[in-house]
């Protein structure tokens, strides 16, 4: 009897545990209350809804760290119902849409016609999916940002003394193909192959003024971006590199594959594995208390204050994304660590890494909802407002950030501008870089 107890004690002892670990497995929340105030004191309880980089600033571990009296409050989870228009468009041509793999490793996206072309993103390829629903979730069809009309974007730097410059930027970027957006042309006409247009410049200060820089992507995602610069002092055009990718945008901790909120790498030349679900902490419903810099900024690292909103609870997809292994050579960043909104396709945090796979760059996106002016019916919509996105570069004690608001509030506002900024000759083609200083 006593060594059949010798038996059983150790198979007791184990369905114990294993019924502890249930338990506590169906404890462990999956959210956060709102009402909850996050500071260095007790953050470690909430380090399971928190990107990875984000607990390396919490952690001390980096050169960046978060400021003492950092607070985070959490407020009620919100998910804005994408527009109809939209979700019809991802309805009717999804189902057709795949990835063909080519030779050389880079992907082929055949059939695409309109919104994202992989809504339900699975097996082997999934993280590709995401990092292509990325590039092509729902947006406005035109954003402009002028003094005249909306407000210029501000790239603001910072390094680990206090130095501080602003750079004030005009931007018209436009969607040329593959739109959903109603009374839109499906293709428009003037678009010449791109499907997507981003010019930028500089407005501020006076010395730099007119520098600028075009982006276009083009409906054949095989064909890598082309991109543009203006030079004032020599009053040319010139065609960048495929190498120029890399490059700072504007002496930002930017990059032209980061410039698009986070992620601009298109659609072809990077493939991703998908890593985990995650309930991670996001800034999805900012108010425009970020638009005045520094002073609305939990100094030294920059990080949001309480005035700039709640934070919430919301369900994203990681993936790792990296170049295509044939098209790795040169390229700056080793891997992109992505976490993705699953209501939305965008991403909220991305933590980079080197070629070497040593954290680089961590990045927070905020994001702003607002009712479309031509559709309220919709409701407020991620894309119909303002952004943040905050790099800090742990390697070079260097930080960057880039908002759409203006230090008396106004902000970005998707598809409201002045008709003459409705030219896709003059924004979204090389010759209209030549028309800047006429």
């Amino acid at each position: 009897m006593i060594g059949m107890r010798k038996l059983w004690l150790p198979a007791i002892a184990g369905v114990a545990l294993y019924l502890l670990g249930m338990a506590t497995a169906q404890a462990a929340p999956n959210t956060i209350a709102p009402g909850t105030k996050i500071t260095m004191k007790n953050w470690q309880q909430y380090r399971a809804f928190m990107p990875d980089g984000m607990i390396a600033l919490f952690d001390g571990s980096l050169s960046w760290k978060m400021p003492p009296d950092v607070e985070i409050d959490v407020g009620p989870t919100t998910i804005h119902p994408l527009p109809k228009p939209f979700l019809d468009a991802v309805e009717k041509y999804s189902a057709q849409t795949r990835f063909l793999k080519l030779p050389n490793g880079a992907y082929k996206l055949e059939n695409y016609v309109s919104g994202v072309p992989f809504p339900h993103p699975s097996g082997g390829d999934k993280g590709t999916e995401i990092a292509a629903d990325v590039t092509f979730r729902p947006g406005g069809h035109l954003y402009v940002g002028m003094p005249d009309s909306g407000v210029p974007a501000s790239f603001c730097t910072m390094d680990k003394f206090g130095a501080r410059t602003c750079t004030r930027v005009d931007y018209n970027y436009r969607q040329l193909a593959y739109n959903w957006f109603p009374g839109i042309s499906h293709t428009e006409p003037g678009a010449a192959g791109a499907w997507y247009g981003e010019w930028l410049m500089v407005e501020t200060p006076e010395e730099a003024k007119y520098s600028a820089d075009l982006t276009l992507f083009w409906q054949d995602v095989t064909r890598l971006p082309d991109d543009y610069v203006f030079i004032p002092a020599l009053r040319q055009v010139m065609r960048l590199s495929t190498s120029a990718r890399c490059a700072p945008l504007f002496d930002s901790d930017l990059t032209h594959d980061d410039q698009r909120v986070g992620w601009n790498g298109g659609a072809s030349v990077f493939e991703g594995k998908f890593l985990r679900e995650q309930n991670i902490l996001a800034l999805v419903d900012m108010t425009t208390a970020m638009g005045k810099f520094p002073d609305n900024y939990d100094m030294p690292l920059g990080w949001a204050k309480p005035s700039w909103g709640k934070w919430e609870v919301i369900p994203v997809w990681v993936t790792d994304v990296r170049r295509i292994e044939s098209m790795r050579s040169g390229y700056c960043y080793g891997k992109r660590v992505m976490y993705t909104a699953e209501a939305y396709f965008a991403n909220v945090h991305e933590d980079l890494y080197d070629l070497n796979l040593k954290l680089w760059k961590v990045v927070n996106i905020g994001l702003r909802p607002r009712e479309d002016k031509l559709h309220p019916e919709w409701g407020p919509q991620y894309f119909g407002g303002g952004i943040i996105e905050q790099y800090w570069n742990v390697q070079d004690q260097h930080a960057s950030q880039v908002f759409t608001a203006g230090a008396n509030g106004e902000d970005l506002w998707a598809d409201r501008y002045s008709p003459q900024y409705d030219n896709i000759s003059k924004f979204q083609t090389p010759s209209g870089l030549k028309q800047l200083m006429h």
